[in-house]
């Protein structure tokens, strides 16, 4: 395929991808406008992406506006709520992202090497070796950053700093500088500096 039509390829995929996600019956609210969810949390993490690594790869945009897709069909409340139940239904889900999105990319033709490297990515293999799953590992965090971390942390103030720190292990110094420079509440920005402290981490 030539550049125009390696385009053409990763804009339908992209219309296939939001159509698919656009069926999310959870709603956000940002800015005075509604979305379903995950279809707005995929444009937000194809925007880090491309923030993050200007010249990303094809598999790394495809997997971008897949990573999550269909979220909502695999809920939190089907598996027990204690830790090994929390991590099956996070491997459970990265399998049916995965599948999605390989279905998807298949019909439209994509190269199996392709879709093999967009599995990788969604299923996080190789993380810190794989600069791409490296990418969209700090894109992930940001969006969370910068889109839901201020509603969440007031539900989880006990424990915040230690899933911070989780969070914050996973991403490079590319991505922690990154963190710094978005708008947080003083009580927000409190606990990503602690966070940060405990780690060693300096920026």
């Amino acid at each position: 395929m030539n550049e125009i039509g390696m385009n053409h390829y990763i804009e339908a995929a992209f219309a296939h991808f939001d159509e698919y996600n656009k069926q999310d019956p959870n709603i956000v609210h940002w800015e005075g406008t509604d979305y379903p969810q995950e279809y707005f949390l995929a444009i937000k993490l194809f925007d880090w992406i491309v923030k993050l690594s200007p010249n990303a790869g094809e598999a790394l945009l495809l997997a971008s506006r897949a990573q999550h897709i269909g979220r909502w069909e695999i809920p939190r409340h089907a598996f027990p709520l204690d830790k090994p139940g929390y991590l099956l239904w996070r491997k459970t889900l990265a399998a049916h992202h995965a599948e999605k999105a390989r279905g998807i990319l298949s019909k439209l033709g994509f190269s199996d090497t392709v879709i093999d490297e967009v599995e990788e990515i969604i299923l996080k293999k190789k993380l810190k070796v794989n600069p791409s799953v490296q990418t969209m590992e700090n894109a992930l965090c940001l969006v969370f950053l910068e889109y839901q971390y201020e509603d969440f942390f007031p539900k989880h103030r006990e424990k915040i700093v230690h899933i911070l720190k989780k969070s914050l292990l996973k991403m490079d110094a590319q991505g922690h500088r990154f963190a710094l420079t978005l708008s947080y509440s003083d009580e927000g920005i409190g606990y990503i500096e602690e966070a940060l402290a405990q780690l060693g981490t300096k920026n």
